[in-house]
């Protein structure tokens, strides 16, 4: 179970049925989705995906943002260039806990392309059932946010 959780969600076309899949399943854990879609298969450029939920994360309106492209890295690409934003790419459990016990990340991006959705639907549970751990972390994180100004 999920605590504090908003979590806006957006892909390209090569992940709509990935994104629709965790979607439903952070769902059935408490957590309130805000898909921003797309909705349908037709050719979409992952950019302007990456950025919507980018803002949303960034502006309060949702905690956390998953994005989803082919393989995960230009949607995240997109969403890191959001001020306040920090996206990470994961294929593995591990890499999506450090993510937020270390970086405070607040968005994820996987590729649909890469993994599974078993996979998938485990490193999102990685994920949001993470917490930051500050500390010597905290200095750092720090380091990374001086670096928008």
């Amino acid at each position: 179970m999920y605590t504090d959780c908003r979590v806006v969600l957006s892909s390209d076309h090569a992940a709509i049925q990935l994104r629709q899949a965790i979607a439903d399943h952070i769902f059935a854990r408490g957590c309130e989705v805000v898909d921003i879609g797309p909705a349908t298969p037709e050719s979409t450029h992952y950019p302007k995906h990456g950025e919507a939920a980018a803002r949303r994360v960034a502006s309060g309106d949702c905690r956390f943002g998953i994005v989803l492209c082919g393989t995960g890295q230009g949607i995240m690409m997109a969403a890191n260039k959001v001020k306040g934003i920090r996206c990470g790419v994961c294929a593995d459990t591990y890499s999506a806990r450090m993510l937020r016990q270390h970086e405070n990340a607040n968005m994820l991006s996987l590729g649909a392309r890469v993994i599974g959705e078993g996979l998938a639907l485990d490193i999102v549970d990685a994920f949001l059932n993470a917490s930051f751990e500050g500390g010597r972390h905290a200095t750092r994180v720090d380091m990374i946010t001086a670096l928008e100004q």
